[in-house]
């Protein structure tokens, strides 16, 4: 393929002339390996910043393509070759030609966003004392064609908050100081994840900051080191282990041990769906990884391979065929045979409860409803409208809520600050809130497209709806039972919201499975049933669906 090579705009200042001007020259670090096809993209992400001192290093790690042609053909890079050695030492050899008092390291395959550097830079310097600051980004899924936002606010306790998570999730984002690498550089023996282990090393002893501007995108594509699933978690479990020995007071040794079970759940399940959607045999490595950590998951891709071939038996073999594979033994459910199942305390006719299980502990779907609120949170935040009550908005919002407004069909509730009814609301002006929390009500209004059209209204851009709704439910046996008109699948979520915010951000979850849904209909409270019972999810038997929608 041959590339149009970019050259540095004729008012772009010369590394001298930028030491001149007073302003920290920035360095930016592309290490590049075989992956000279994408650099073009990232060398045009680095000239278009709004900023006047930037140099770019180019370390090419013994690549085999037209990685030194293009860099030596592109105005404005300072190209550096050494003999394979790894993305940890093609890092600290780039450090080391660096002339800038900040460090940017910008994989080949990626690219900064506009504002990027000019937006890091005013961070750090608003705080002398940062080691480094990074921010939010776009993953870019090249095969698919489509780019997710990844957004996570973090104000404080950053390296706690590593403990559990990397919750930078890209290195592109992330402008050092100089002066972190005369302590600290990218250990070699580490075959990934050593952004993160310097992440933690260097949060465990200086003050660093994360900020929501999205700085870099991440591109997914068949050759992301990324995708090595069981190298993945072997190395950053090695990386998280290696802070054992300085972890200080509960807090820290409690998300320590948090962490690790959130990385093994996050790429176990990742290994646990990859193997179900192979054709052929899933990679043996992956199924070694959920035997060691996720047993649970290993059994469930056993009896639902099981559960497919048998599902084939049934689609291909005639009805005689069937019946003979019976008489025969050979076609037999590990189920109890029709006339065998023990109904015991389900043998009733009527509910343990008709209060959807408020007198036993607390409905079942709250369960779903809070845990999607949770996740969510860092969206409930400035102007927050809330339908009935703002129970929700102070409780996942907190100090991030700057006004909470509750909206209420009418003037019974003395805490509502608006009255009327949301599918038509034309006295709620335009582009008002930043958050709408709308939790189960949805169904019970007739006009809900009306309703979904005046939240797309009333949100600013870039304002996020939070939307639950019931499918699988018992009906309300008081006051809300004359309106409960819906029910809603994910599937027609997708389509309505397609409909009603039709260049934004949608996300779809859907929560549930026959036992969570029967336990539910009889009235069964929380504590009734284990978190483990309830986080299996069964698409045919959906409680609980939810939306994340963010205006365009």
């Amino acid at each position: 393929m041959i590339h149009a090579l970019p050259s540095v705009p004729k008012e772009q200042p010369s590394v001298e002339e930028k030491a001149l001007t007073g302003t920290p020259l920035v360095s930016v670090i592309i290490p590049c390996y075989n992956h000279g096809k994408y650099l073009v993209d990232a060398f045009e992400s680095v000239w278009k910043q709004e900023y006047p001192a930037i140099e770019v290093i180019v370390v090419d790690d013994g690549s085999s393509d037209d990685t030194r042609s293009i860099s030596e053909g592109t105005e404005g890079v300072f190209y550096v070759y050494q003999k394979n050695q790894g993305l940890s030492a093609a890092r600290n050899t780039g450090i080391d030609h660096a002339k800038g008092q900040l460090l940017v390291f910008l994989d080949a395959d990626d690219w900064l966003l506009p504002g990027a550097i000019a937006t890091n830079v005013h961070y750090l310097q608003q705080d002398p004392k940062l080691a480094f600051v990074s921010g939010a980004h776009d993953k870019v899924f090249e095969q698919e064609g489509i780019c997710q936002e990844i957004i996570r606010e973090v104000s404080a306790n950053h390296y706690q908050e590593l403990l559990q998570g990397n919750y930078i999730g890209m290195h592109g984002t992330v402008m050092y100081r100089r002066w972190v690498f005369e302590e600290y550089r990218y250990d070699t023996s580490l075959r990934s994840c050593e952004d993160y282990d310097l992440y933690l090393r260097i949060s465990r002893k200086y003050p660093v900051a994360h900020h929501t501007t999205k700085i870099a995108a991440y591109r997914f594509h068949t050759t992301n080191m990324s995708g090595n699933i069981p190298q993945m978690l072997e190395s950053v479990l090695q990386v998280l282990n290696s802070q054992s020995p300085v972890l200080k007071g509960p807090a820290e040794k409690a998300a320590f041990s948090r962490g690790k079970q959130i990385w093994q759940d996050y790429y176990c399940t990742q290994a646990y769906e990859k193997s179900t959607k192979c054709s052929s045999p899933p990679p043996t490595q992956h199924l070694l990884l959920l035997l060691r950590y996720k047993p649970s998951l290993f059994i469930r891709f056993y009896l639902r391979k099981a559960a497919m071939i048998k599902s084939l038996i049934k689609k291909t073999t005639p009805a005689f065929g069937l019946r003979w594979l019976y008489k025969m033994g050979l076609y037999q459910s590990h189920l109890p045979a029709a006339g065998k199942v023990s109904l015991g305390d389900f043998d009733r006719t009527v509910p343990f409860s008709r209060e959807f299980g408020y007198d036993r502990g607390g409905p079942i779907d709250r369960y779903y409803i809070e845990n999607f609120l949770q996740q969510e949170a860092p969206s409930i935040k400035g102007r927050v409208l809330e339908i009935g009550d703002n129970e929700y908005t102070l409780k996942f919002g907190g100090k991030k809520v700057v006004k909470s407004e509750i909206l209420h069909v009418n003037d019974n509730n003395p805490a509502a600050t608006i009255i009327g009814d949301i599918s038509h609301a034309p006295h709620i002006p335009d582009n008002t809130f930043d958050c709408i929390v709308l939790t189960q009500t949805l169904h019970l209004i007739y006009d809900f497209k009306g309703a979904l059209a005046t939240c797309h209204r009333i949100l600013r851009p870039g304002g996020t709806l939070l939307l639950t709704v019931p499918y699988i439910t018992s009906i309300d046996k008081d006051e809300w039972g004359e309106t409960w008109f819906w029910a809603f699948t994910d599937k027609v979520l997708r389509k309505i919201m397609a409909e009603t915010f039709p260049s934004g951000e949608v996300a779809v979850g859907s929560h549930g499975n026959v036992l969570a849904a029967t336990a539910f209909l009889y009235g069964m409270g929380r504590s009734e049933i284990t978190k483990g019972q309830l986080d299996q999810y069964d698409p045919q038997f959906q409680v609980i669906n939810t939306v994340k929608a963010v205006k365009a």
